[in-house]
């Protein structure tokens, strides 16, 4: 009879566990058998020893069983997805999801909540009032049938494993692991019964892969996996070596992807709006090249259908946009200095956020979903001394100083301007 400890000691110890063995840690620590701490030592133990590619396949497959499959093939259309492997301001699902609906291609999207210092598409949607995520495997279904769109969370039906350990490795300092990564992503995919998907892998200071060959190792990973659980797959590398658009925090991110809809968004957020968005057409075989794709994309933003969809969305699923929160207080950060923004620190402006009250420091932790940062000015932009570089928003008693000052030094200036860096670095399928 296998024994938890036994496990968790085998793995601790640098052995390869077996596809039987990974079965039973998952299988009882989502029906509870398994408590918290135990499941904890394990992953503790998977981020030092690591886990080979097969030991990574069973622990996706035994994650996606976990729970329900959603059964899609009854809607007769491919459906694509869209991942990202977390960033700070990376609100992109918001306004891509519903985009790409509204050019015909069911989406049905299954997300997670903040992980670290980075936020979560969950904790984002619901700063709309009212915005139920834990749908049924039939009510989503019927919804992707009748709008072409639905955004939802693992519920106790899809990938419950993957909901209990997602959370747990947030507050165990165990998120940076490609296994665990790759896993996590996948299950949830799998559980969906997608047909596609297109990865957006972050690397760059305010990613949990920095490295870029680390960042090329988890999306070669991922297309792999994916591949061999039937999956359409592509991956885009992508920059993170400063926050995605210009909102940090839920509901901030939110009014910045009805902006994005309308048309008037951030430069960066739009541009790889686009591209992702153009990456799930191809895949979906609704157009044959990307130039054609983003053109489209382009067109049902400037025509209004693209923000409709986002209504849709938003009515479909209870949500209440009118009364969706607004911090209490806010405070302007303004530059100590003269020159060009030079570097930002990404990970550290993430855990501002997260201290302002956007993300959690623990498990049990609440968000305040009105809590975030504006930013006003991004890498290469001119500086004026006493010209404000970001706002704070914030709603409970905090070390506002305290935050200002780990805001300050976490971005660098110089006389000189910084070389451009490319917001999408590589292609793979």
């Amino acid at each position: 009879m296998m024994k938890a400890l036994e496990i968790i000691t085998k793995k601790r110890d640098g052995w390869k566990l077996s596809a039987a063995e990974i079965n039973f840690l998952v299988a009882g620590y989502t029906t509870g058998l398994i408590p918290d701490y135990q499941m904890a030592s394990f992953l503790m133990a998977v981020y030092f020893q690591g886990l080979d590619f097969q030991e990574t396949v069973s622990l996706t497959a035994a994650m996606a069983r976990s729970g329900n499959v959603l059964p899609l093939k009854d809607l007769k259309r491919m459906v694509i997805d869209k991942h990202s492997t977390g960033g700070v301001g990376d609100g992109i699902s918001l306004a891509l999801a519903p985009l790409v609906a509204a050019a015909g291609l069911p989406v049905l999207m299954m997300s997670g909540r903040g992980l670290g210092h980075t936020g979560g598409t969950l904790d984002k949607l619901e700063s709309i009032p009212g915005f139920r995520t834990d749908l049924s495997s039939t009510r989503a279904l019927n919804q992707v049938k009748k709008i072409g769109l639905a955004m939802i969370g693992q519920t106790t039906e899809f990938a419950p494993a993957d909901k209990k350990i997602y959370a747990l490795r947030d507050a165990t300092g165990t998120v940076e692991n490609i296994s665990l990564i790759c896993a996590s992503i996948l299950s949830k995919k799998i559980a969906a019964g997608i047909d596609g998907l297109v990865l957006d892998v972050k690397c760059g200071n305010g990613a949990f892969i920095p490295s870029f060959a680390a960042a090329k190792k988890l999306a070669r990973t991922l297309i792999i996996i994916g591949k061999k659980n039937g999956l359409k797959i592509k991956a885009l590398i992508t920059d993170m070596n400063q926050p995605l658009g210009k909102a940090i925090g839920n509901s901030l991110e939110i009014a910045q992807a009805l902006e994005v809809l309308r048309g008037n968004g951030p430069a960066d957020f739009e541009e790889l709006t686009l591209r992702l968005g153009a990456e799930m057409m191809v895949l979906g075989k609704k157009t044959n090249n990307i130039s054609a794709a983003k053109q489209r994309l382009q067109t049902l933003i400037h025509n209004g259908q693209a923000l409709s969809k986002f209504y849709q969305l938003v009515k479909a699923q209870g949500g209440d946009l009118a009364r969706i929160p607004v911090a209490k207080h806010k405070v302007e950060i303004n530059s100590p200095w003269k020159g060009y923004l030079f570097s930002m620190n990404t990970k550290e402006i993430g855990l501002v956020a997260t201290l302002l009250g956007a993300g959690r420091q623990r498990k049990e932790d609440s968000i305040d979903h009105s809590a975030g940062i504006i930013l006003h000015k991004k890498l290469g932009d001119p500086l004026r001394l006493g010209e404000p570089l970001a706002t704070l928003y914030y709603h409970q008693a905090i070390p506002i100083d305290e935050l200002k000052k780990r805001f300050i030094k976490a971005v660098k200036s110089k006389a000189i301007k910084p070389k451009n860096r490319p917001l999408i670095y590589k292609v793979l399928a």
